[in-house]
């Protein structure tokens, strides 16, 4: 639309200026004082729609805690800070995750033992039952002895018998699911308290997040049934 300015009579030229003149210094101090048309506003003038938009602090640490918190006695074990703490595992995937965690030391060098780690670092959405150091500890000598002498066949099978490909969150855990070797593994148990395989190892810290994986730290080895 184009807009005409009209030039009127010299007096009332005269006149106008006049005006403009004596109200010239209120509005200048007006102006001053009023907010700038893209300054923002405080907390006590946003619309609600404005404040609706804000995420809650609520909705912060539900967003945080999706995945849920870790669980089990054995949780008090992992190191508060540093690659091997929840966070810093959260970071890597799961082999590299457990070789920083020192509870899971003997675990990582049967890994590498059988050459698994890049398998288990490459694989997408994989739920991982670690034996801690100590369930390796307790199994007979002759046992430990007869998987580190065949790495790629029954070391292999063990290892694999303790990961199934899919995510399990602890609402999921409870139910019969086929590992990676190919034999189904059970899980029993609801809330915080799980045991796995046929003789029960029980889930001393569970729900740790790695990079591509959901581990559960178990006290006792898995062994498929031949």
């Amino acid at each position: 639309m184009t807009v005409k300015i009209r030039t009127y009579a010299p007096a009332l030229t005269l006149a106008a200026a006049l005006t403009l003149a004596a109200c010239s210094g209120g509005e200048a101090d007006e102006t001053a004082d009023a907010p700038a048309a893209d300054e923002p506003t405080t907390s006590e003038e946003m619309t609600e729609d404005e404040m609706a938009e804000e995420p809650t602090d609520d909705e912060m640490s539900e967003d945080m805690g999706a995945m849920g918190a870790q669980f089990g006695p054995a949780c008090a074990d992992i190191p508060e800070d540093g690659p091997g703490s929840f966070d810093g595992m959260a970071q890597d995937p799961v082999a590299t995750a457990a070789s920083n965690n020192p509870e899971l030391s003997t675990l990582v060098e049967l890994v590498g033992l059988a050459e698994l780690g890049d398998t288990l670092n490459s694989a997408e959405g994989i739920t991982v039952f670690a034996p801690a150091n100590a369930a390796f500890e307790a199994l007979p000598e002759e046992t430990v002895q007869a998987v580190q002498d065949d790495p790629s066949g029954l070391l292999t099978e063990v290892l694999t018998y303790h990961v199934v490909p899919e995510t399990l969150t602890p609402e999921d855990l409870a139910g019969t699911f086929e590992t990676l070797n190919g034999a189904e593994l059970t899980v029993e148990g609801s809330g915080e308290e799980f045991t796995v395989g046929a003789d029960g190892a029980s889930v001393v810290c569970g729900n740790v997040q790695t990079a591509n994986a959901t581990v559960y730290i178990i006290d006792g080895v898995l062994m498929p049934s031949e």
